[in-house]
């Protein structure tokens, strides 16, 4: 090679300096917990597959209430029924005729008309790890080789995960997300089932941690923070936009003002996409890129910054702003976004539970839920977006009380029955599919399964019922288990 020669191909590659800090921030982003080996993933198909054009919804948000929502302090009230099974709290009336839900549910009964429930899934585990592994998935059977006190490379995908792998969109965002916490148990362990499992960890879904962990405190911080056995602590949790990384220690919190953030990331974008075009950066690295300087990603994520009519709507707390997110992410291009109302066993309601439903846990679901509707609603987008609100299981129809916890009553796991609660998406409103027996133990007509539910999400999102995922040995893996739940639309 000529002397010349040589002089030029060192030019190309040094045409552009960058800062130490600045090619680590490209080769490894971290950004939001998305390394670049996940957008290949996130924005293939498998086996050629495209989405069906039979679908019913551009997107979805599913809606996990971690620890076991109570289906008789709900959408599934035995009013009838004696006083140890029936509980404290009386239905009211909603907007659909024959239909009653909780009195401390007035923004969701008010609206009934765009909402749906089936009070008949039912799965056989009453244990947390496990529950929340059959929900997430969608499998009601466990892998072998099952472990409660982790996840596994063995679990098997989360249904976050079968939608990033398979779905595709036209902008920077993945297709799928998760928001606003990993959900973690009080000891500290990581709850199986969230991620991509034996599909492999590039597939596992876009973690959006927004929300601190906190093992003593529970629910929508900080108006409604709690405790389920009234231990003395504080909750210091902030809810903030992820820190994006930005040039010279500059971050969304240090920002004052958009219109610096804006210049901010105009400047980086630039300097970033000159040094891609000189060193020929793959396609990986060129899209994590994007992604860091895409300025709908930071206007999705930064939510506690939104109008005041805005979060009086959706309500000024971890909630609201979940949701809110979620809604600005699907408004973005994102097609699946699960949204965990509440970190590990903030549902789980064994004592204390109408006191802590009634004062903490139902006012900001009820608002945010409720605004999420009336937002997408008043743009004509609730029929494009699937709403499904569920938990790991449901509660026993007796309640109980654990006196060395709790000072007052509640009720245990119970995977037998739980109600769930679905809206948009072609879904009819007003509609009830299924039901429980007069103690709401049990399915009494149409028993429905983990896997109708995630079948019903994905034959939404236009996946066809004939898809299929690769493992590392290329073997094929089918994403339906089950039918989609019958009568819901």
């Amino acid at each position: 090679m000529s002397e010349s020669s040589q002089k030029s191909m060192m030019s190309r590659w040094q045409h552009t300096k960058m800062a130490r800090r600045e090619a680590l921030q490209i080769g490894s982003i971290g950004l939001l917990g998305l390394g670049m080996n996940h957008l290949d993933g996130l924005r293939q198909a498998a086996f050629g597959e495209s989405s069906s054009s039979d679908a019913k919804a551009k997107s979805c948000i599913f809606i996990f209430l971690s620890g076991g929502l109570a289906q008789h302090e709900s959408f599934d009230m035995k009013p009838d029924a004696p006083e140890e099974i029936r509980g404290e709290f009386r239905p009211i009336a909603t907007k659909t005729p024959g239909i009653e839900i909780c009195e401390h549910l007035p923004m969701l009964a008010e609206r009934s008309d765009r909402w749906a429930l089936c009070r008949s899934l039912t799965h056989g585990s009453n244990e947390h790890s496990a529950g929340h592994h059959i929900m997430l998935t969608g499998r009601s059977e466990l892998p072998t080789g099952f472990q409660p006190n982790q996840p596994t490379r063995q679990d098997y995908p989360s249904i976050a995960s079968v939608a990033g792998r398979l779905l595709t969109t036209n902008t920077n965002l993945p297709p799928a997300a998760v928001l606003p916490e990993r959900l973690v148990h009080n000891s500290g362990r990581v709850i199986p089932g969230q991620d991509a499992g034996v599909m492999g960890s590039p597939h596992d879904p876009w973690m959006i941690e927004a929300s601190s962990f906190h093992a003593k405190a529970y629910g929508a911080f900080p108006e409604y923070t709690f405790d389920h056995q009234q231990r003395d602590g504080k909750d210091n949790r902030i809810f903030q936009a992820p820190q994006l990384t930005l040039p010279h220690g500059l971050g969304m919190r240090e920002v004052s003002g958009r219109l610096a953030l804006l210049d901010s990331l105009q400047n980086q974008r630039a300097r970033l996409d000159r040094f891609t075009e000189t060193q020929q950066f793959d396609r990986h690295r060129q899209s994590a890129i994007s992604l860091l300087t895409d300025k709908s990603v930071h206007q999705a994520l930064d939510v506690t910054r939104a109008d005041d009519r805005t979060l009086d709507h959706y309500g000024r707390n971890s909630f609201g702003w979940s949701l809110l997110m979620a809604r600005r992410l699907v408004a973005a291009g994102v097609q699946l976004v699960q949204v965990n109302l509440g970190n590990d066993e903030t549902w789980d309601t064994h004592g204390n539970a109408f006191p802590h439903l009634k004062d903490k846990l139902f006012p900001p679901t009820d608002r945010a839920v409720a605004a999420l509707l009336d937002d997408l609603n008043s743009t004509g987008e609730l029929d494009e977006t699937l709403i499904v609100m569920a938990s790991e299981f449901g509660r026993t129809p007796q309640i109980s009380l654990l006196p060395k916890h709790y000072k007052l009553p509640g009720r245990d796991h119970w995977g037998a029955v739980q109600s769930v609660w679905f809206a948009g998406g072609g879904v009819r409103g007003g509609n009830v599919i299924g039901a429980s027996d007069n103690q709401g133990g049990y399915p009494r007509e149409q028993p429905v399964k983990p896997e109708n539910l995630a079948a019903t999400i994905y034959q939404a999102l236009g996946i066809p019922s004939t898809a299929s995922w690769p493992d590392s040995q290329d073997r094929p893996h089918h994403v339906y288990h089950g039918q989609p739940i019958s009568g819901l639309t």
